[in-house]
Order: C-alpha cells, then structure tokens, then sequence
C-alpha cells in the first residue's frame, strides 16, 4: 500500500537533496567569485595607501587578509580577516574587525548565487558582502 503523504515527502527530500548538491558544487566557485571580488577593492586600496598596505592570500578553502599601516617607517599589521568556506551551512564564516558573519550561500537561476547574512537574517548583494568583510578592517577609526 503506498500512502499518498509518504511519496509527497520522498519528493520533496529528493528535491532538497538536489539542491544540496547543486549549493556544495557551487561553493568553491562561489569562494572563487568573493575572492577576486575582493582582490578589486584591495587592489583600489593599495592604489590610494601603497601595495604593502593590504595582502590577500587565498587557498582552496579560505581567504587571508591582512592589513598593515606603516608605523616608524615599518609597515606594521593592524588588522586580520579570516573566510572560510562552511560546507555544513553551507556558506562563509569570516571573521574580521567588528565581529564574526555568517553568510549563507544559496543558489539562483542561471546558475547565479545568493548570499545570506544570518545574524541578520537579510539578503545582500556581493557589494554588501565585500563592504561587511573589509570595512571595519580597512577603515578601523572612521566610524562605522
């Protein structure tokens, strides 16, 4: 006997599946995508401050930023953003000046993505993305 709320379900958890896999496919590409998003705003950075002023290191699974003020004629570290890519999420935790994020990576047509601010539980765009990111670690004494 086959029961008419059974197959309804098996449905939908086969169609959640897909669009699991099809999230965790996407991601390192996703990351990808962030990173040289990121590697833009920097490059603006260094133009204005130096190209000792910031470094952008990216792996397979995350992304280093390191900031650096030049202090007695030393280009000194004054601050630090961590990305890593979370699979269990799936997503983005980074974590920068001004507090950890949460990003939630999510898929759109076109095989185009969405991102997830959780603690904020908001969509935005890759803009907002890169400006939650670097602001704080960039910027540190204009306010916020």
């Amino acid at each position: 006997m086959s029961y008419q709320w059974l197959s309804m379900r098996i449905t939908e958890e086969q169609e959640r599946r897909q669009r699991e896999s099809e999230v965790l496919e996407r991601l390192p590409r996703a990351l990808q995508e962030l990173q040289a998003d990121l590697r833009a705003c920097i490059a603006d950075y260094q133009k204005a401050f130096g190209p000792e002023s910031v470094e952008l290191a990216g792996h397979l699974s995350r992304i280093r930023i390191t900031v650096r003020e030049k202090r007695d004629g030393k280009w000194e570290p004054i601050a630090k953003i961590e990305i890593l890519m979370d699979t269990a999420l799936p997503g983005f935790q980074a974590d920068c000046p001004g507090g950890p994020l949460t990003i939630e990576v999510g898929m759109l047509p076109e095989d185009k993505t969405y991102f997830r601010d959780l603690k904020l539980d908001e969509y935005i765009t890759p803009e907002e993305l890169t400006r939650r990111i670097l602001d704080r670690g960039l910027f540190p004494k204009l306010p916020a």
